[in-house]
């Protein structure tokens, strides 16, 4: 493997490419596939995993997402959401939640915290409460920090997922900061205010954003919204402004979520959770396109927990959030062009320990 210092690779993330063709060889007739999709690979990115171990646990906090980014000297760095574990998981991420910087000497870690990146503002604005879901990209020279903040935090009555969120991006010279909020406030998404949009008066409002340079120039900013699909906004510049398009990019007719986005091969590629059986209960979907304004080619991304667990970790877990074992907000790490690594947290913690962790996959190419 070459030295993972280079850090263009970082705009050219991973896969395997899906059914290029709806004839391919490569692909099986699935049951589950779903109208005007094409069919179902008999073998996936999902297939080549295999389990290293944690990557962040954080004494003191539940931790969720790990969305790493490698600097100029070839570390690698980590952003997570944390908030303090003897809090009610719900209360505190909506409430409590603060952006926290980690860095590694390699992919498989240990990460030590170096800093937080990110708090509420505690003020009247749109992020007063619990910046979370991060998303880190080298872009145009610059390390983007994208992310979810609310301005109403815990109120008495209102839904689990608050219809005041949404998305905001700041920018640095580097993964250690400082960090420029744009425009001042940093919002660069809300919902729609057409009535006739599909994200208008979302009960969830914009969230959980992947971000992509397309190929030629523009700036794709994909988030998930009502009816828990995945949309995309397009802008000229990077810091915008973002605009809308009409239609969702997945037509999933079950729930999925924390969509990451990335180009390889001429294709651009959005890996999903599952998290109600389009092909795999608590798996992932890698969904492919070539335009990435629709992804009508699909397979598994990332299989069950159990499917990469070593034998000796079963029997000890400790469930803080969720019905079932699995990852959540998968992120990649790109290498010399070529997937190196997936990071994901889980509502289960699988040692046994305080808090939730973000755990560590390793890809083998074939």
């Amino acid at each position: 493997m070459k030295s993972h210092g280079s850090r263009g690779v970082l705009g050219a993330f991973f896969l395997v490419l899906i059914c290029p063709l709806p004839s391919s060889p490569q692909c099986i007739t699935a049951a589950e596939t779903e109208p005007g999709e094409a069919a179902i690979p008999s073998s996936s990115f999902a297939d080549r995993l295999s389990w290293v171990g944690m990557a962040v646990h954080s004494p003191g906090y539940h931790v969720w997402g790990s969305s790493p980014v490698i600097s100029d000297d070839g570390k690698v760095h980590l952003f997570v959401a944390r908030w303090p574990s003897n809090e009610p998981f719900d209360r505190g991420w909506r409430h409590d939640s603060e952006i926290a910087h980690y860095v590694g000497g390699s992919p498989e870690g240990p990460f030590k915290f170096s800093d937080v990146a990110l708090k509420g503002t505690g003020e009247n604005t749109w992020d007063r409460y619990a910046p979370c879901n991060p998303l880190i990209k080298r872009i145009d020279g610059e390390d983007v920090l994208l992310y979810v903040a609310n301005p109403i935090g815990v109120t008495k009555g209102m839904g689990a997922h608050p219809s005041t969120q949404r998305i905001g991006m700041a920018i640095a010279e580097s993964p250690s900061g400082p960090w420029k909020k744009v425009g001042g406030d940093g919002l660069v998404l809300s919902p729609s205010e057409d009535p006739k949009h599909w994200t208008y008066l979302a009960s969830n409002g914009v969230v959980n954003p992947a971000f992509l340079k397309a190929p030629d120039g523009r700036y794709f900013l994909y988030y998930k919204s009502a009816h828990a699909k995945m949309g995309l906004a397009i802008a000229e510049k990077l810091e915008g402004p973002y605009v809308h398009q009409q239609e969702p990019v997945t037509n999933n007719r079950l729930r999925i979520e924390d969509g990451y986005v990335f180009q390889w091969n001429g294709h651009i590629h959005l890996l999903t959770t599952d998290n109600h059986g389009l092909l795999e209960k608590g798996g992932g979907i890698l969904w492919s396109s070539d335009d990435g304004q629709s992804f009508p080619h699909r397979e598994r991304g990332f299989h069950l927990v159990r499917e990469y667990l070593p034998k000796d970790y079963l029997g000890k877990p400790r469930r803080y959030y969720g019905r079932q074992d699995k990852f959540e907000r998968p992120q990649v790490l790109m290498i010399d062009g070529q997937p190196a690594y997936l990071y994901a947290p889980s509502g289960t913690q699988f040692e046994g320990l305080s808090g939730t962790t973000s755990y560590i996959l390793k890809y083998t190419p074939p």
